[in-house]
């Protein structure tokens, strides 16, 4: 599985302009996990409990095919999960039979294998994810493989599904404004017409007596005031659509803001995934050193950060791998623990965050030190309870301003950094002699 089409999901979905695009994101993300694989997404009708339109990513396009199959065709347990929604629900000796139910092509020259995932949004089930895979005796499956890209397509769905339901309220309210409207208006330029003809008649001719005129003015008056009374209803229930509206927008904003998280801890995986390739298929230990800095460097997007390795035997740290630092500062240079920044967090072993140097000379740690940059990280890597060095992370590139959710995501990475630096020997396979500062 390529692990950078997570990522360009995530930003397809984004940027997306419907939900068919969002569809045609998603094929193409399966083509590169499985070409071979079928993708359809079936709409929903909870009144009727029926799957009722189907849509499946062709190239650039879509094609839309009627369903209309009550779920009450599936099994009771399938059927349970598939409302409960969250998961794929593999029907497997029974796929090919539920697959010709569906719709979906059973051509395919091996048996294939069907997985459904239900959609939810507001606590009910709104579509139905169907994967139709080949069978295979060996591998992973594609369903297994593709699961976190529907996750992400999950979040994507829920914010159309909110957006097409604000759309649909603001239709509805302004098709019955105008009609309430429209009603009132022309039974309103009746009872005028009328009451002018009563005016303009002589009394007790063409039957507009004066009890005839009081009741078309009385008639009128009461037509004025149900006008009234109904712009009033409407202006009410405008009120609730944009109250309705801006709530939607929250929810957008958070869904947003859980997206972002889902694909930064995407990101990390991958990135652990990243280090632990590295280390089963490098041996040379400086190329390891660097790959480790470079790939939690990137992740945190740090223009200058080193990697600092406890010498073998010593009460001193060196720079195992640096990135950016200033050339007056050579490679494997050594501080003694407790000296300096890294130094100090060495002998602490407590992660240190600091997002303002200009407020940081009343830090315990930071009251003595010069400072040449901004927002930094500086992290202890211990495994075993044995310090193993320290990471050295600052000049962001975007945002400029470390945060201490990024001290969460760098806590992560730093526990993979210890174990491998620790099996893989690295402080006492780097360390030579150099010059002490």
């Amino acid at each position: 599985m390529p692990p950078r089409t997570l990522a360009s999901l995530a930003h397809a979905l984004a940027a997306a302009s419907d939900l068919d695009a969002a569809i045609v994101a998603l094929g193409e993300a399966l083509a590169e996990v499985d070409r071979s694989t079928e993708l359809s997404l079936f709409g929903y009708d909870a009144r009727h409990q029926m799957l009722r339109e189907r849509v499946s990513p062709s190239g650039s396009k879509v094609i839309r095919a009627r369903a209309d199959t009550t779920v009450d065709h599936l099994p009771a347990r399938i059927r349970t999960q598939i409302l409960a929604g969250g998961q794929f629900v593999d029907l497997g000796d029974q796929s090919d039979e539920y697959a010709r139910l569906l719709g979906l092509d059973t051509t395919l020259e091996e048996e294939g294998l069907l997985a459904l995932r239900g959609l939810r949004v507001d606590g009910q089930l709104s579509a139905v994810v169907a994967v139709y895979e080949p069978r295979r005796f060996f591998g992973t499956r594609v369903m297994e493989r593709f699961a976190p890209y529907v996750a992400l397509f999950a979040l994507a769905y829920a914010r159309y599904a909110e957006r097409e339901a604000r759309n649909e309220a603001v239709r509805t309210l302004e098709d019955v404004t105008q009609r309430v409207h429209g009603e009132y208006v022309k039974h309103l330029a009746s009872l005028e017409q009328a009451l002018a003809v009563a005016r303009n008649t002589p009394s007790g001719q063409g039957g507009f007596t004066p009890e005839r005129m009081i009741t078309l003015e009385t008639e009128n008056a009461k037509a004025k005031e149900d006008a009234r009374r109904a712009n009033r209803r409407a202006e009410a229930v405008e009120q609730q659509v944009s109250a309705a509206v801006g709530q939607l927008e929250q929810a957008h904003v958070e869904l947003h803001r859980r997206s972002e998280t889902l694909r930064q801890k995407t990101r990390t995986l991958y990135l652990i995934e990243r280090v632990l390739s590295l280390d089963a298929s490098t041996s040379a230990p400086r190329k390891l050193a660097d790959g480790l800095l470079a790939l939690c460097g990137d992740d945190m997007q740090a223009q200058r950060c080193s990697l600092m390795l406890r010498a073998p035997g010593t009460n001193q740290l060196y720079i195992a791998a640096a990135k950016g630092l200033a050339p007056d500062i050579a490679d494997s240079t050594r501080i003694h623990i407790g000296q300096g920044v890294a130094g100090k967090v060495a002998l602490s072993r407590e992660p240190l965050l600091v997002t303002d140097v200009a407020q940081a000379v009343n830090h315990p740690l930071l009251g003595d030190e010069y400072f040449t940059t901004g927002s930094f990280i500086s992290f202890p890597l211990v495994y075993h309870d044995d310090l193993v060095g320290v990471l050295n992370l600052t000049n962001r590139i975007q945002r400029g301003v470390f945060v201490e959710e990024d001290v969460e995501r760098v806590r992560l990475l730093a526990l993979v950094i210890s174990l491998v630096a620790s099996q893989a020997q690295l402080a006492s396979k780097l360390c030579e002699p150099v010059v002490v500062s």
